[in-house]
């Protein structure tokens, strides 16, 4: 396979989207969703190589995973389907104007199938520059945490820069759980991202930061909504504010975040720069609805120099 920059693997589902709540019916919208994958479009988008890996079912859901993900310019060679369970679902409604709900339907699912063997194969074939986890992948079933710790610990000892997302997803595990399995993986990590709130998964330290910089980690970026992001390094720390842009939906904002953040790594800018990337992708994604789909090309980051209203002749 060509070589790839970016490299990531977790569950992709298909992805229902309503306006009202489900239980009345109605015209709902069919796509896909998935943190990792939603990075790696992010990445494909601004015009670098990335891979997803993951496994879906041998159906019809699975087949627009593929799909979608191959027409973004994401590489799935390396993702399989299973024969013996399904493709994950995510749903979304709104109860109410500003509040978005989520259902999911997907214990038992492919996704949660993935393997050491998988991470195996798919690091020594891909040979990547940065490998991107996050803490959803490890809470869905003992095979993903195992398969999330390998690939980690690997892919740090050849030399690759890794990147932990932390991502806590309440409704998977308990923060104890997500600090029991993530804590380990810091000596292997390079680049942390972690809202304000997610810090105490990863250090029980009164000042989680300094923490997790004496424990090896290069990089520790906080993300926090609309107050915008700091990156923390050994020199010191550097914040971006929030671009000021109308929220219409949040979800895959931190997704988008991150996929800004990296390729802005791969263009080898300095960290004001990298959060610069970062912040106008975030804004992007919350600007429109869907996980990835308002996600920015690199002449789309232009974009944002223009006033709010103009018209493009």
């Amino acid at each position: 396979m060509p070589e790839v920059e970016v490299l990531t693997l977790g569950e992709a589902m298909v992805a229902i989207r309503s306006r009202r709540p489900l239980r009345l019916g109605g015209e709902a919208s069919l796509s896909i969703a998935g943190s990792e994958s939603n990075v790696a479009i992010g990445v494909a988008r601004l015009g670098h190589r990335a891979a997803w890996v993951g496994a879906v079912g041998n159906d019809q859901p699975g087949e627009l995973v593929l799909r979608t993900l191959r027409a973004e310019g994401v590489d799935v060679s390396l993702a399989r389907s299973s024969e013996t369970s399904f493709t994950g679902f995510i749903a979304f409604d709104q109860p109410t104007y500003d509040v978005t709900r989520v259902s999911y339907h997907r214990r038992g699912s492919a996704g949660s199938e993935l393997a050491v063997a998988d991470a195996e194969k798919a690091l020594a074939a891909a040979r990547p520059r940065i490998l991107h986890v996050t803490g959803i992948t490890p809470a869905l079933s003992d095979s993903a945490r195992e398969a999330t710790a390998y690939v980690v610990r690997a892919a740090a000892s050849a030399g690759v820069h890794v990147c932990l997302d932390v991502n806590h997803r309440g409704r998977l595990w308990s923060r104890a759980e997500a600090a029991e399995c993530l804590r380990p993986l810091l000596p292997d990590v390079a680049t942390v991202f972690a809202s304000e709130d997610e810090l105490d998964i990863l250090s029980s330290a009164p000042d989680p930061v300094p923490a997790l910089l004496e424990s090896g980690v290069t990089e520790v970026v906080v993300t926090a909504g609309g107050a915008g992001a700091s990156a923390h390094t050994a020199e010191g720390t550097t914040h971006r504010p929030a671009l000021p842009v109308a929220v219409v939906d949040s979800i895959g904002a931190g997704d988008a975040f991150v996929a800004g953040y990296l390729s802005a790594t791969l263009d080898a800018l300095d960290l004001p720069a990298r959060l610069d990337r970062a912040t106008a992708c975030g804004a992007f994604c919350v600007g429109a609805h869907g996980d990835w789909e308002s996600l920015p090309t690199r002449p789309d980051l232009l974009l944002q120099s223009h006033s709010p209203g103009t018209t493009l002749r």
